[in-house]
C-alpha cells in the first residue's frame, strides 16, 4: 500500500501501526517525529498534484480539518479517498479501526485495544464542572456543540458551556465568555497555541488549564495517555 494522510493523527496512528506504508502527509503532521515522507501542504490546502505525484492507493481525511473539494479533486483524478467522522469517543476507536484496515492492518494494533481500555476503565468524576473552551482567539472561538474534544472533557467531567450553540465553534465574545458562568477555562496549545502568558489574563479571577491539544484533539495513538495526561491538567488549574 501507499498511503498519503491528510490528518496528523492518524497520520500518526498509521505509520506506527504501519511502517513504510505512509508516502505523504501534511505540514502539520508532527508524529512520529522521526516520520520521513513528502510534505503536501497543510490540512486546508493541501498541494494536489503533488499527492497524485505520489500515486497512492489510499489518501486518508477526515470531514472537519479537510476540504471536500480537495477531496473531490483527488477522487477526480481516480484516487480512492476514505474519509473519517469522529466526533466521539467510541466513534474514534471504530474509524481508526476502519482506517488501519484499509492501510493493510491484518489485526488491530496493541495501541488501539490499550486506548480503548484507558477510556472504558475511567471512574465516573466527583464533580462535574462548567468550563468555556477557547480554541481560537482574534477573534475568540470556543468549543460548540458536537465535538471530540467536547465528548473527551464530558468524560473527564468537564461541560463546556457552549455544547448546545447551533454552531460547532462558534465566535463568542470575550465579555460573553467571561459572563458564561464558567467555573474553569480551558485553553489547548492548538489550533491557537494558548500558554501561561498568552490566554490565562484574558479571564481573571477564574482558574485556567492548559492542555496538550494532541491529547484534547487527536484520535490516534495519544488516546492512550491522553485520560491521565488530561486529568493531570485539570486538576492543576485549581491547585
Amino acid at each position: 500500500m501507499r498511503v498519503v494522510s491528510l490528518v496528523p493523527s492518524l497520520t500518526e496512528a498509521v505509520a506506527l501501526t504501519l511502517p513504510g506504508v505512509l508516502v505523504g502527509a501534511t505540514d502539520w503532521c508532527s508524529h512520529p517525529a522521526d516520520l520521513d515522507v513528502t510534505r503536501i501542504g497543510g490540512t486546508k490546502n493541501p498541494k494536489v498534484e503533488r499527492i497524485l505525484a505520489l500515486a497512492p492507493d489510499l489518501v486518508i481525511a477526515n470531514e472537519e480539518e479537510n476540504r471536500a473539494a480537495d477531496l473531490d479533486a483527488l477522487r477526480a483524478a481516480g484516487v480512492e479517498v476514505l474519509v473519517t467522522e469522529v466526533r466521539r469517543v467510541p466513534q474514534a476507536f471504530a474509524e481508526l479501526d476502519r482506517v488501519l484496515t484499509a492501510c493493510g492492518a491484518a489485526a488491530r494494533p496493541p495501541w488501539l485495544d490499550a486506548a480503548e481500555a484507558a477510556w472504558a476503565g475511567l471512574p465516573g468524576p466527583a464533580e462535574r464542572t462548567r468550563a468555556v473552551v477557547p480554541v481560537w482567539r482574534r477573534p475568540w472561538m470556543v468549543l460548540g456543540r458536537d465535538t471530540f474534544a467536547g465528548d473527551v472533557l464530558a468524560r473527564l467531567g468537564v461541560d463546556h458551556v457552549y455544547a448546545g450553540h447551533p454552531e460547532r465553534y462558534p465566535r463568542v465574545p470575550l465579555e460573553e465568555l467571561r459572563a458564561a458562568g464558567a467555573q474553569l477555562v480551558v485553553l489547548p496549545d492548538e489550533p491557537y497555541r494558548f500558554t501561561a502568558g498568552d490566554g490565562p489574563e484574558a479571564f481573571p479571577g477564574l482558574p485556567c488549564a492548559l492542555v496538550s491539544g494532541r491529547h484534547l484533539t487527536w484520535y490516534g495513538p495519544s488516546l492512550t495517555e491522553a485520560p491521565r495526561v488530561l486529568a493531570g491538567a485539570l486538576r492543576a488549574a485549581h491547585r
